[in-house]
C-alpha cells in the first residue's frame, strides 16, 4: 500500500489497513465479516485525543471552551474529507459496484476512511506512530489556522452558561426521502424560541440555528 511506504510505516498486519477502506456494501457483496465502521469508531477517539493533546500543550492560556471550538474545526467532516483527499484515500476505497450513492454520501465515506485508517494505524503501530503521522498530516492545518468549521453551538452554550441560561434545540420539521432528509431545528433558551436553522442533518441544522441565535442576541 503506497500510503504506508510514503510514511515509512512497516505494517505488522496488512489486512487491517485493507479493512480500513472496505465499505459495508462491498463487505455485503463479498460476504465479508467486517467493514471499516468499527475502525472508524476507534480512529475517531484516537484523532480527538491527539488533537486535544496538541491544543493543550501548545495553548496554555486558552479556556476549555475555546479548545473545544478549535478542536471541532479540525475533526469535523469537512476537515476529515480534506485530509483524506490529500492522502488520496479515495483511491483505496472498495465499494460495491451495484450501490447508488449520492455525492453527499460519497463525501461522507471519504471522510470516514480517514478515521478508519487512523484506527487501523493505532491497532497496528500504537499511539506514538499515530501521533507522528497526524503531526505530518493534520497538525500543519492547525498551525496554519485553516478554517473548516466554526462551532457556533459551543460558543452559544458558553455564553448561556456564563449567564445561567439553559439552551436546548427543538426539532421543528423533518422532510424528504430517507436518503435526502431536510431538518429544521430551533434554539430554545430558557423556554423561549430563538433562531432556526435548516440542513441535511440535525447536527448541522443545530449549528445553523445557533449561528442565527448568536446574530440575534
Amino acid at each position: 500500500m503506497k500510503i504506508l511506504e510514503k510514511y515509512s510505516i512497516q505494517p505488522n498486519d496488512e489486512h487491517i489497513y485493507e479493512l480500513a477502506f472496505i465499505h459495508e456494501s462491498y463487505a455485503y457483496e463479498k460476504d465479508l465479516d467486517e467493514c471499516y465502521q468499527r475502525l472508524e469508531f476507534l480512529g475517531d477517539a484516537v484523532l480527538d485525543l491527539v488533537v486535544s493533546e496538541y491544543l493543550y500543550q501548545n495553548n496554555p492560556h486558552i479556556s476549555e471552551g475555546e479548545m473545544t471550538r478549535i478542536r471541532a474545526n479540525y475533526v469535523c467532516r469537512q476537515a476529515l474529507y480534506t485530509y483524506s483527499l490529500e492522502l488520496e484515500f479515495d483511491q483505496y476505497l472498495k465499494i460495491s459496484a451495484g450501490v447508488d450513492l449520492s455525492i453527499r454520501e460519497m463525501d461522507s465515506i471519504i471522510s470516514d476512511v480517514f478515521e478508519s485508517f487512523i484506527g487501523a494505524l493505532y491497532l497496528d503501530q500504537g499511539l506514538s506512530v499515530v501521533r507522528d503521522f497526524l503531526y505530518q498530516t493534520v497538525i500543519p492545518h492547525i498551525e496554519s489556522n485553516e478554517i473548516f468549521f466554526y462551532d457556533y453551538k459551543s460558543e452559544l452554550k458558553e455564553m448561556c452558561d456564563a449567564q445561567g441560561l439553559d439552551v436546548k434545540y427543538k426539532l421543528v420539521s423533518e422532510e424528504g426521502d430517507p436518503h435526502s432528509k431536510v431538518f429544521s431545528m430551533t434554539t430554545v433558551i430558557n423556554g423561549k424560541s430563538y433562531g432556526t436553522g435548516t440542513a441535511g442533518s440535525k447536527k448541522e441544522a443545530q449549528q445553523r440555528a445557533a449561528k442565527t441565535t448568536l446574530n440575534m442576541i
